[in-house]
């Protein structure tokens, strides 16, 4: 069972960054995909970005694309998701998630374990 725990959330201005992670608690990390999903209030949990085992492949939703940057480390089983340029509508919990399987990297149910969310405000 792989528990992942992330951290980094808060209130930001407008333009501003923050810079969040994820530590997971399975030793075998690097065999997991690993994706970041967002929740706005009574909205859809929605893909943002997703990183391949190895950290060589990455990909983002259209309206992060250029201003989020996810990325991994292997060795302390952490992945993170810079955010940069933010907008009010990028408020949102932000929930990591994490899966052997790469097949449905782009959607929520291609994922089995999730974190508990870190919150993000962004003020305009």
């Amino acid at each position: 069972q792989v528990q992942l725990v992330e951290s980094g959330g808060g209130l930001v201005q407008a333009g501003g960054s923050l810079r969040l992670s994820c530590v997971a608690s399975e030793r075998t990390f690097s065999a997991y995909i690993m994706a970041w999903f967002r929740q706005a209030p009574g909205k859809e949990r929605e893909f943002v970005a997703h990183i391949s085992r190895s950290g060589g492949t990455t990909d983002y939703a259209e309206s992060v694309k250029g201003r989020f940057t996810i990325s991994r480390d292997n060795a302390k089983n952490t992945v993170y998701l810079q955010m940069n340029s933010l907008k009010p509508e990028d408020t949102a919990v932000y929930f990591c998630a994490a899966d052997r399987d790469s097949s449905s990297w782009y959607y929520k149910s291609g994922y089995d374990y999730w974190g508990q969310g870190t919150q993000v405000t962004v003020s305009s």
